[in-house]
């Protein structure tokens, strides 16, 4: 009978501990979304001169993953309820691929992500401390527990406002899809520029955005190689632009800009091509005195002066180089560019392809 007894104490004890682990396994599971959530609305309001919170946090153990929802950051003194970051769903996970190259890195998807650029929010001092755009993309960079190797954003929003009269700003870019991959060169590890790049948008106007690319962002001063392309933009949507500075606005026409630019070792190499293509200008409309028709007639002669006559187009092309800590452009090589484009040939339109990495990398030597 005492034996009976002491079997039956063993078996059950058999059964008490695995379920008291599995037990434990579930509350754990339970509970950590909630730690995750307030590890990561803690690690946002730490931010010098920002506040943030996340709205819930779900985990997929399954396939080591968490979803961030809900995310949004602002600056503490900002004059507007408009958080800068405003992400609905932040997707973390390992990326499984990678584990076969023998390599544990993380994969990063944003759905639907708005960055809200409001100049007059930016112009203030922050409460506490001095912001930095380096404390907020740190923390946000330290919520992913491991390195990224893969970027994506899928439908993203970028808004850049100014809400003063003089002049309004509402320069916008949307729809962007954005893939970066390698970008801990998990792959051709002797590469100099190993992670790929490529990105789309549509911009104010209706323009089409491209950039692609090459980069290593395993340096402190990252390596790039890239392309930027903006085309086919209906101008008018730059008359809140041109009507301060210049005075005058579009009436029809097309805007495109090119760009190429490549770091090699903290030295920048590149230039932006600005192309108005069949514009047609006019006055400020609230202005039609006698000078400010001369105006407008002086804007339209310079403009038919430095047109190129066969294409239609006013173009420039302003080289950018130097040191990342003194950058500048020509003054004088855009306004030569001007008369190029004008007297001796009309500027393509399309990207140059004659800035690249080893431009960047020669000159980064002889520095």
């Amino acid at each position: 009978m005492a034996n009976s007894k002491k079997k039956h104490a063993v078996r059950k004890k058999r059964y008490i501990i695995p379920l008291t682990i599995l037990a434990l396994v579930i509350i754990g599971r339970l509970m950590l979304p909630y730690f995750l959530k307030n590890y990561v609305n803690k690690t946002l309001n730490e931010i010098p001169g920002y506040m943030g919170h996340v709205e819930d946090i779900d985990v997929a153990l399954y396939r080591g993953a968490y979803v961030i929802k809900g995310l949004k950051l602002r600056k503490r003194s900002a004059r507007t309820d408009t958080p800068m970051l405003d992400f609905p769903k932040n997707d973390i996970s390992i990326e499984w691929k990678s584990l076969f190259k023998g390599k544990i890195v993380s994969e990063v998807i944003l759905h639907g992500p708005k960055f809200n650029y409001i100049f007059e929010d930016q112009e203030t001092e922050p409460v506490e401390g001095e912001a930095d755009v380096d404390d907020w993309t740190k923390a946000l960079t330290d919520l992913v527990p491991i390195d990224i190797n893969h970027f994506n954003v899928h439908n993203g929003t970028a808004n850049f406002v100014r809400l003063a009269k003089d002049p309004q700003i509402d320069m916008f870019l949307e729809n962007i899809d954005l893939d970066a991959t390698n970008l801990s060169n998990v792959v051709n590890e002797e590469k100099t520029l190993p992670s790929n790049l490529y990105a789309r948008a549509n911009s104010m106007g209706g323009g089409n955005v491209t950039l692609q690319g090459n980069l290593n962002l395993l340096k402190k001063i990252p390596d790039m190689d890239i392309e930027f392309s903006l085309k086919k933009a209906n101008v008018t949507a730059l008359n809140d632009l041109s009507e301060n500075y210049i005075g005058v606005d579009f009436e029809s026409g097309t805007f495109e800009l090119y760009s190429e630019f490549a770091i090699a070792d903290g030295y920048l190499k590149g230039y932006l091509k600005p192309m108005f293509i069949d514009t047609k200008i006019l006055g400020k409309e609230e202005d039609r005195s006698f000078l400010g028709k001369i105006w407008e007639g002086f804007v339209g002669a310079v403009k038919w002066l430095f047109e190129n006559k066969g294409t239609g187009t006013l173009a420039t092309r302003a080289p950018i180089e130097g040191d990342l800590n003194n950058v500048d452009t020509s003054t004088w090589a855009t306004v030569l560019n001007i008369f190029k484009n004008a007297w001796i040939k009309a500027f393509t339109g399309d990207i140059d392809e004659d800035i690249n990495y080893e431009d960047a990398a020669q000159e980064a030597q002889n520095e």
